[in-house]
């Protein structure tokens, strides 16, 4: 307001609150509400930082767009970082994180069950919640905890998506019955991987199907080498593979080492659907597919707003999303926000409830997420998405290609196409 200075400030704000008697005493300055202090541990370092940081960014989306709102219960919320880039690092920035000066309402995590499953004993202890957006691994929701609850899909689900895959999409193209694909599990030997390729093999003995070999490698294994040799030996046609990130880099160049490749790798998640996989393997992952989490390349019609999401994030960051996690942790993130603001405070039995009561359908979400938690705090309306890497007018890009609804793409049934 240009022409009032202090002056015409003070006096307006006088003649706002009337004309006080002399020596009266002065109302107190309304104050600003204390901040809400949510805690967010994630890998931000070592071998698994890309992703760790690309899913606290949509964190951070969704923390930037409830305090653009008001907050919660109109206190605005601040972020406080962890980094845990192993097991010991994540029990002991949780205990940072629920002690101290910190004292956070709840904690955000984590992207890999490693962290998870430390943090979130530390944090269950501390009666904090501990949100879980996208570790798949099943120890996280099986020890009886009350205060820890997941959004993202389990390891199940992803085994289920795989192999959706093989009896869906590939053994029609390939026009073979799908008892007649040969079938390979390859894995790294931790929590995540183990709980996918178990659920895999379940599924697979259930279907009647050919599972000619499972192959469990040691975390951060030099080469897989050895893996493909076994691989080759069997005659796999389609291998399922879940391992860490860079772990698909490690299994594709084996293949080319060996000159030899099977019919179809379908992957899981991780670095599968990971920006920097394609720039560093090329046309070598063209055709793989994964069961992955939402990527921006999906039908609306199922995933409403997946778009504007790539977009925010483009504004805030400067780049495309680099994969699915970061939305995944943003439509996390919110489902819980909005959870907590219902509550009406960050008491934990007010959040459980909260929770629990939950009631979102599929398809309403940038994910195509919906939200309704179980009594151990799984959601049993989150799922993943069949994609493939395919070419696109500026190099390889992820898109979906099943179900059919959420398709943006015809799937290809052959690695390199």
């Amino acid at each position: 307001m240009q022409g009032i200075g202090r002056r015409g400030f003070g006096a307006m704000a006088g003649a706002a609150l009337g004309t006080l008697p002399a020596g009266a005493p002065r109302p107190a300055r309304a104050q600003a509400p204390a901040e809400l202090r949510i805690g967010a541990i994630f890998p931000l370092s070592g071998s698994l930082a890309v992703l760790g940081d690309e899913s606290f960014r949509g964190v951070e989306l969704a923390v930037e767009e409830r305090n653009a709102a008001g907050g919660l219960f109109g206190r605005p919320l601040r972020l406080v970082r962890a980094d845990a880039a192993d097991e010991p690092a994540a029990a002991a920035e949780a205990r940072r994180l629920v002690a101290g000066a910190e004292r956070v309402s709840a904690i955000f995590g984590s992207f890999a069950s490693a962290v998870a499953l430390p943090a979130s004993q530390v944090a269950e202890v501390a009666g904090v919640p501990f949100f879980e957006l996208g570790a798949i691994g099943d120890g996280l929701l099986e020890r009886g905890f009350r205060w820890v609850f997941r959004a993202s899909p389990r390891a199940a689900d992803f085994a289920a998506t795989s192999l959706a895959a093989v009896v869906e999409v590939l053994a029609p193209a390939f026009g073979i019955a799908p008892e007649r694909l040969r079938l390979a599990i390859a894995q790294e030997e931790a929590p995540g991987g183990q709980s996918v390729a178990t659920a895999q093999e379940a599924m697979i003995r259930a279907r009647g199907l050919t599972l000619v070999e499972r192959i469990a490698y040691a975390p951060r294994a030099a080469d897989l080498n050895a893996a493909v040799q076994r691989l080759r030996g069997q005659e796999a046609e389609v291998v399922l593979h879940t391992g860490a990130p860079g772990d698909e880099a490690l299994l594709f160049r084996a293949l080319r080492d060996a000159g030899w490749q099977p019919r179809m790798v379908v992957g899981t998640a991780g670095g599968y659907g990971l920006a920097e996989t394609a720039r560093s393997l090329g046309d070598a992952l063209r055709g793989a597919m994964s069961a992955d989490l939402t990527p921006f390349e999906v039908n609306e019609r199922v995933a409403p707003g997946a778009r504007a999401f790539a977009e925010a994030y483009l504004r805030r960051y400067g780049a495309e999303p680099r994969s699915g996690h970061g939305m995944a942790c943003f439509v996390g993130a919110r489902i819980f926000l909005d959870a907590m603001q219902r509550a009406g405070g960050p008491e934990k039995e007010r959040v459980r409830a909260a929770l629990l009561a939950t009631d979102q359908p599929e398809g309403t979400t940038p994910t195509g997420w919906g939200a309704r938690f179980d009594e151990r705090g799984q959601n049993q309306r989150a799922r993943p998405l069949l994609c493939q890497w395919q070419a696109g007018p500026q190099g390889l890009r992820q898109v979906v290609v099943h179900p059919g609804p959420a398709a943006v793409a015809d799937p290809v049934p052959r690695l390199g196409g």
